[in-house]
């Protein structure tokens, strides 16, 4: 998946165009502000639907709580910025 980053004042301005060619190139954006990431935004995959979101986000509750964390250095290393 092809990551893409974008400011924050071009994406609250073009929001639905980025978001229809995330799901068309099936690309990763990764909004910033003053070049540090905010957050990022991907398609779901076409056989994605409520019930795995779902299972996906009480696996995510867990591993927290289990301590399963990714340090900023990783994120950052994962994203490309260092």
């Amino acid at each position: 998946m092809n990551t893409k980053f974008i400011g924050i004042k071009d994406f609250r301005q073009n929001m639905a165009q980025y978001a229809k060619e995330a799901r068309a190139k099936r690309s990763r954006l990764v909004v910033t502000s003053r070049n540090t990431p905010l957050f990022a935004i991907e398609p779901f995959e076409e056989s994605e639907n409520y019930e795995s979101l779902y299972n996906k986000l009480v696996k995510a509750k867990s591993d927290l709580a289990a301590g399963r964390t990714y340090t900023e250095e990783e994120i950052m290393k994962e994203f490309g910025v260092r």
